[in-house]
């Protein structure tokens, strides 16, 4: 219940941001996830389940540039193909393309691109052909967020993912679009509503 207060406020806060600018400034605070790789195919003898979810937390250290953490999960099933498992924790940056050439293909003043990086520790396994690869997770590509509000956007992020490393597949390349939201919210106002939540207890 309190967790649901908590999101509740967050959601709140959210909703009734400041300029549409505003979000991406030195000292915000970025919370969302994504996902990617979602397929459920009904069929009568191998019905498959797909899906990627990516939380992440990120922190504006100047004007347009964010850096975080992000945690990744994913799981593909299937009768006669096994259950594949992927999973990784790690750092990430963003930068939100400032370039005027860049700026002109944006087609409204909601729109913003982006470039995300990721490197951290991740893996893959698959249940049926005992494959697995455990390493290091590295991540690159661009991505276009639309604010449905000056602090809440939907986002498109279509990324490159390589896993180098140890396991009986040294290499594991991987092409995901994902779709999610962020939250951005000012630092001060992020602490307020974690001091009124901590409060209520």
């Amino acid at each position: 219940m309190k967790k649901f207060r908590l999101l509740t406020l967050v959601l709140l806060a959210a909703l009734v941001g400041t300029t549409a600018k505003a979000q991406i400034q030195k000292g915000n605070i970025m919370v969302g996830a994504s996902v990617s790789n979602f397929q459920l195919d009904f069929q009568k003898d191998n019905t498959k389940f797909s899906m990627d979810l990516t939380p992440k937390v990120g922190w504006f250290i100047r004007d347009g540039l964010a850096i975080g953490g992000y945690a990744q999960l994913g799981l593909t099933t299937a009768k006669a193909s096994g259950t594949q498992t992927t999973y990784g924790v790690g750092a990430f940056g963003r930068y939100f393309v400032e370039d005027k050439n860049v700026r002109k293909l944006e087609f409204s003043k909601r729109v913003r691109f982006f470039l995300e990086a990721n490197a951290g520790f991740g893996g893959s396994s698959n249940s049926s052909t005992s494959t697995s690869t455990t390493g290091l997770d590295l991540g690159v590509g661009p991505g276009i967020a639309y604010f449905i509000t000056p602090n809440v956007s939907l986002e498109g992020l279509l990324k490159y993912n390589l896993t180098v490393g140890f396991g009986s597949s040294t290499t594991n390349n991987r092409l995901n679009l994902g779709v999610g939201f962020q939250i951005y919210l000012p630092s001060a106002k992020a602490k307020q509503i974690y001091k009124d939540e901590t409060r209520g207890k």
